[in-house]
């Protein structure tokens, strides 16, 4: 019977080292990914204090005035803190959606198809900014927790394992 826990417990090692190095390939897949490509836009923060990033107005992003958006964290607070107050600003609060169909009621009116325009784009920006930045970096940092967990538990695995071996070669 202790041979059997002894081989379970190498399998069970042997499978959370599995487990752990693919959800770690998992994790700088996504990261590297988004960072990859965020860079890539080259999407950066006005300066802090400025003009364009007021600290009354965004206390919450003055720690990333005038650095470049390359992760998953900054991506969420472009995406809401900056880009979702300006939009809010746009139509009084209205979304796209609202906007849009006022525009569609009436189309001769150039204010409704500007803030239709303006809607849009931020909309698409703050969506893809969340969706496929801060979306797939989450996704990313749970996989790196998950191999983290994964390789303890292996190691935990392994040192019980190797008790076991200990303890049948005592018998």
């Amino acid at each position: 019977m202790d041979t059997v826990f002894v081989l379970l417990g190498a399998v069970a090692t042997l499978l959370l080292l599995a487990v752990g190095g693919l959800t770690w390939y998992g994790y700088n897949f996504a990261t590297g990914m988004v960072r990859d490509n965020l860079s890539a836009q080259k999407i950066f923060f006005p300066p802090a204090g400025s003009e364009a990033l007021p600290a009354v107005q965004y206390p919450d992003l003055q720690k990333y005035g005038g650095k470049q958006v390359v992760d998953g964290e900054m991506a969420k607070a472009y995406a809401n803190g900056y880009i979702g107050r300006h939009l809010e600003q746009i139509a009084a609060g209205k979304t796209y959606a609202e906007v849009s169909t006022a525009a569609m009621a009436d189309p001769t009116n150039a204010d409704l198809q500007k803030q239709k325009a303006a809607l849009f784009q931020g909309e698409t920006l703050r969506g893809l900014l969340l969706g496929s930045g801060y979306g797939y970096w989450t996704f990313g940092m749970i996989a790196k927790w998950v191999a983290l967990a994964s390789f303890v538990g292996a190691a935990l695995m392994a040192v019980l394992t190797f008790l076991g071996l200990g303890h049948l070669k005592r018998k």
